[in-house]
């Protein structure tokens, strides 16, 4: 059974950071590329972030560049989000997500939340 939970959410405010993690089981960790995505309240679930099965490439909405870095850990089948400079419009639920070479998501967390105040 795949097992994606996310970790590090919180409330913080504008201008400070947070490191959310999300650890992986039930599957072959190195073999999938890994995203994180976000939900705020009555918007469209969005793309953040993503890696490859690698770590060779990495990508990132263009509302996050330059603030947001994503890196992975396949000895922990971990991934994480290293978020800085954060706004009040980061303010949402973040979900991690497995996906195969085609960047295709097959599995999800649960999600956490991440508030920032101004």
């Amino acid at each position: 059974q795949v097992q994606l939970v996310e970790s590090g959410g919180g409330l913080v405010q504008a201008g400070g950071s947070l490191r959310l993690a999300c650890a992986a089981s039930g599957l072959t960790f190195s073999n999938y590329a890994m995203g994180w995505f976000r939900q705020a309240p009555g918007k469209e679930r969005e793309f953040v972030a993503g890696i490859s099965w690698s770590g060779g490439n990495l990508y990132y909405a263009d509302s996050v560049k330059g603030r947001f870095t994503i890196s992975r850990d396949n000895a922990k089948s971990t991934v994480y989000l290293q978020m800085n400079s954060l706004k009040p419009e980061d303010t949402a639920v973040y979900s991690c997500a497995a996906g195969n070479i085609d960047y295709v998501y097959e599995y999800w967390g649960q999600g956490t939340q991440v508030t920032v105040s101004s």
